[in-house]
């Protein structure tokens, strides 16, 4: 056993590590891009739901319904979906850049979702206390909605990444690279399933990282 592991990993190490790392970094990216479009979708949801700072009943309900909408379309639909549009956007439809694009319009609704949910866990009294202090809207979602809900939203925030790890293994199946591209590749095509084993254990190990890191900052900065 000790033999057949030390063969594997001195044959597939550097393969492995190299998908891992091409994981993390289209994983990564399209979680950055997911919250800048995110965020400010969610505020917007936030402000104009009924009895809100700026309520706007059908334009709520518009927005709802598209990310609604967007939540509902399978992932490997998604982005087969999309390949004419990556191809526009990036001018291609394989490896780090062909998945970014997909995985990133994947999440901008989940995370809009989210973030919306972590707004809503800020305390009505904070907000009208800021109200009464003469905050605008602005000011009210920038300093009190963002920085009262930033542990909820931290928590989210690995909840997206972790969902996103689940999608780049599945983008594997049309070559965007990583650990999901190596476990069809070399697992699966040529009968490996040592390969798959591997790629499920890491993957395994990024998702506990991924949330241990997150509670731990969250823990940090949780001042209630």
């Amino acid at each position: 056993m000790f033999e057949f592991l030390t063969d594997f990993f001195s044959q597939y190490a550097s393969l492995l590590g190299e998908a891992t790392i091409t994981t993390l970094i289209m994983v990564t990216a399209s979680t950055l891009i997911a919250y800048i479009v995110g965020i400010p979708i969610a505020m917007l949801l936030k402000v104009t739901e009924p009895g809100s700072l700026w309520p706007q009943p059908v334009l709520n309900a518009i927005l709802g319904w598209i990310i609604n909408m967007g939540r509902s379309i399978p992932f490997i639909i998604l982005m087969i979906a999309l390949l004419s549009f990556t191809r526009f956007l990036v001018g291609t439809t394989i490896g780090v850049q062909g998945a970014i694009v997909p995985l990133a319009v994947a999440a901008i609704p989940f995370v809009a979702r989210m973030v919306e949910s972590s707004f809503s866990e800020v305390s009505p009294g904070c907000i009208e206390a800021g109200r009464a202090f003469g905050a605008n809207t602005f000011q009210i979602v920038t300093k009190l909605y963002i920085r009262e809900s930033l542990p909820s939203m931290i928590r989210g925030a690995a909840i997206t990444y972790i969902a996103l790890i689940g999608y780049s293994a599945m983008a594997g199946a049309i070559g965007a690279g990583g650990l999901g591209d190596v476990a069809i590749r070399f697992g699966y095509y040529r009968f490996k399933p040592e390969m798959i084993v591997a790629t499920v254990i890491i993957l395994i190990i990024l998702v506990q990282i991924v949330q241990s890191i997150s509670d731990l900052i969250a823990r940090k900065i949780d001042k209630r």
